[in-house]
């Protein structure tokens, strides 16, 4: 407003460590980096089919990678990234229906968004090994 006083002695936007963490704001960040870890992933996947586009000479060179404790890390990160940006994403879906808006539903649908990243990489693993 035009003439309004200004108080200088107010806080600003407050940075996390002001902040009392909680569920959902570990929700909202986690949201966030596997979206921009999910974009690393897309071109990862990418590379990985122009290698496997290339010949069994250069798969060859990329194969011992992805089946090291480190690829197979990644992998894990890869899916649990993609599941819980999932989950996420209905989760905030169902809040602009306007359900699940009380702070024990969102922190509920918070843990059980988590909890699915977790399980959905070794669920992905059991079908995969146990196949048939």
């Amino acid at each position: 407003m035009a003439g309004a006083p200004r108080l200088d002695n107010r806080p600003i936007s407050p940075h996390l460590q002001v902040w009392r963490w909680h569920v959902t704001m570990l929700s909202s960040i986690l949201h966030r980096a596997t979206g921009v870890a999910l974009y690393g992933a897309l071109i990862g996947l990418a590379l990985w089919l122009m290698i496997a586009a290339g010949g069994v000479e250069k798969y060859e060179n990329i194969a011992p990678h992805l089946s090291a404790w480190y690829g197979q890390a990644a992998l894990y990160l890869i899916v649990a990234a993609l599941a819980y940006h999932l989950a996420n994403g209905v989760r905030h879906l169902v809040f602009d229906a306007g359900a699940g808006l009380a702070p024990s539903d969102a922190d509920a649908s918070a843990w059980f968004a988590i909890l699915v990243a977790l399980a959905a990489p070794i669920g992905l693993w059991l079908l995969l090994a146990y196949e048939g």
